[in-house]
């Protein structure tokens, strides 16, 4: 064999020995890229990985806020009462009606809001609620008759059960473990809200009247139209509706914010079909867990608004069993000559409502304790059982300070158990998450109807007092 021969030869054979490596390479390379492939994770496992960070403070500022907006908006229907009944002479009913119709909007637009949430997307419905809520307040302010004026509460109502979704948006965004911490925390954006109407109402009716109370009520509302452009859409509605580039865009932000990475592989998550049904909810599969829910809704609700709503009532007509009332809490709502139409809130009466609404985060810390020591239903059952006994302990005739330290803890267990509804009801199913406030504006008309049984309540406190 020539030299020739041997250094083909030999160069062939090293080339084949290349063309083996590579191909070896090759297969290994295509072994891990298949095998990312076969890797996939959902919208809650990317949540969980990314963790706690920048974002969700952001997010919880933001969506927390939004509380402050609603609280705003219920608590004015406690201040405003008083100076409506007096500029239009309102008997009680029409007094009533108010709240109810506030409540009515609440319930039909929350229903509206819950199904186009889950079809649209949650972000589109707070955002619109924010615009709504504050652009019908304002024009309250305008109302020159009654009629009017219930027509377009009724219209805020319609706005705020919009905004009401934005719980639904803060949950999804939340790891897990962190939500009984952070959703009970909550609770102190509402208790800023009732602060801020209960304080324009001490320091701006007595001097502007209640029409510029409640344009100056919308301030926060317009703030939080500027800041919702920080907030991105659900995610896991992206990943529903089939949208799953939007998910992923959605995620890697979150995850760059708190200096995170996604889990390996590919967002995967199927497609619901029947996005905002009710028939998912009445299904086999969620219909006792659903009518538990709704019964639930009701009694935290009803037990809430009416602690919220009765007791500006009966500040308002005195019809309080105090012992030692004062001059202030001795005019009678009702006379022997007929209806006394004005008697307007006392610096008292305001200094009630701002110390009962600080009752809303003074247990937030055995809240948080309940939660993860007992769980969601022990500490539901265990709330209920005491907002019960503590409705009943109104009833007993005590000083002004005794009202006031009951109207305190009254507060803050129902607020606890709003919070643990809140939770348990987000964390059953994902789909369901949406359900929980369909069910609350459900149960919002029923919620004014504690004011409207204040009526009945009269009686029975007018006796005591007279006693």
């Amino acid at each position: 064999m020539t030299e020739c021969s041997r250094t083909q030869l030999v160069s062939a054979i090293h080339l084949q020995e290349v063309e083996l490596q590579e191909k070896a390479a090759d297969n290994q390379q295509g072994n891990g890229s298949s095998n990312n492939n076969d890797e996939k994770f959902t919208v809650e496992q990317a949540v969980e990985t990314i963790g706690f960070g920048r974002f969700h403070v952001l997010l919880f500022v933001i969506m927390g806020s939004a509380n402050i907006v609603e609280a705003m908006e219920i608590m004015l229907l406690a201040v405003v009462s008083p100076e409506i009944r007096c500029e239009w002479r309102l008997e009680d009913w029409q007094v009533a009606l108010v709240s109810t119709m506030v409540f009515v909007g609440f319930m039909v637009c929350g229903v509206l809001a819950g199904y186009v949430a889950d079809r649209y997307g949650r972000w589109k419905v707070v955002f619109g609620g924010y615009v709504w809520s504050s652009y019908f307040s304002l024009l309250t302010s305008f109302a020159p008759t009654y009629g009017w004026f219930i027509f377009l509460r009724s219209m805020v109502g319609c706005g705020v059960a919009g905004v009401s979704q934005g719980f639904v948006l803060k949950t999804e965004f939340i790891p897990a473990k962190y939500r009984a911490y952070l959703l009970p925390l909550g609770s102190i954006f509402w208790m800023t809200g009732s602060i801020l109407i209960i304080l324009l109402g001490m320091l701006v009716v007595p001097t502007m009247g209640w029409r510029w109370m409640i344009r100056l009520s919308i301030t926060p509302s317009i703030i939080l139209i500027f800041l919702f452009k920080f907030i991105p859409e659900s995610a896991r509605y992206n990943v529903s509706a089939g949208n799953v580039d939007a998910a992923v865009k959605t995620l890697q932000r979150i995850a760059r914010m708190n200096r995170a990475s996604l889990p390996p592989g590919r967002l995967v998550e199927p497609a619901l079909k029947e996005r905002g049904s009710w028939r998912i909810l009445l299904s086999s599969a969620y219909r006792r867990t659903s009518l538990l829910l709704w019964y639930s809704w009701f009694v935290a609700s009803f037990a809430y608004y009416g602690s919220v709503l009765s007791s500006s009532e009966l500040l308002e007509k005195n019809l309080l069993c105090v012992i030692n009332a004062d001059k202030e809490h001795q005019v009678k709502h009702r006379h022997e000559n007929g209806l006394c139409y004005c008697i307007p809130f006392g610096n008292n009466d305001y200094h009630t409502l701002l110390i009962s609404s600080l009752g809303e985060v003074a247990l937030v810390p055995l809240n948080i304790i309940l939660l993860n020591v007992f769980g969601r239903k022990i500490s539901l059952s265990v709330l209920q059982l005491l907002t019960a006994v503590l409705f009943m302990m109104v009833n007993i005739c005590t000083t002004m300070f005794g009202f006031t330290v009951l109207l305190f803890l009254l507060r803050s267990l129902v607020s606890m158990n709003f919070n643990v509804v809140y939770i348990y009801t987000a964390e059953v199913s994902h789909v369901l998450e949406d359900f929980n406030v369909k069910t609350c504006s459900l149960t919002e008309t029923l919620r004014s109807a504690r004011k409207s049984t204040a009526n009945t309540q009269r009686t029975i406190f007018l006796f005591c007092f007279c006693e």
